[in-house]
């Protein structure tokens, strides 16, 4: 089992790695060994998680995620398979436990009476400054 978080642990067959070519650097090495990783995770069937889960790790996901719900993780930094797997594993972890995560509600708050009056004053200054940008100004208005 893969640990996400106290909670949440995920099958390892529950994940598919295909091995890929990398480009970049490596020389005639980069041509010939499949270094980079694709890492697979069907987000929207797994019974590791749940429906909220599920539902922000789909907005986090972004562009990663396929149509059909499945997370497509690409690494590729480094120039050993071993690391490249340990790199693709770490970041679909820290993917899901960011999802795993409820987001804090945010506690509406009123602006202190020190911060409104800031407020106006920066008004009148800046309506005194577009006012001298006029054709005339009289210093008396």
């Amino acid at each position: 089992m893969i640990r996400i978080n106290e909670e949440i642990a995920i099958a390892p067959d529950e994940i598919r790695e295909t091995f890929i070519r990398a480009g970049g650097p490596g020389g005639q090495n980069v041509n010939k060994v499949s270094s980079a990783v694709q890492l697979r995770f069907d987000a929207r069937r797994s019974p590791s998680l749940d429906a909220e889960v599920k539902r922000r790790l789909e907005e986090l996901a972004g562009s990663r995620m396929t149509r059909d719900g499945e997370i497509v993780i690409t690494a590729s930094r480094h120039r050993t398979q071993a690391a490249n797997r340990r790199d693709a594993m770490a970041r679909l972890v820290n993917l899901i436990a960011q999802a795993a995560r409820a987001p804090t509600a945010r506690v509406a708050t009123r602006p202190t009476s020190a911060g409104r009056a800031r407020r106006r004053d920066d008004k009148v200054r800046r309506s005194r400054l577009k006012r001298q940008r006029g054709e005339r100004f009289d210093a008396d208005e």
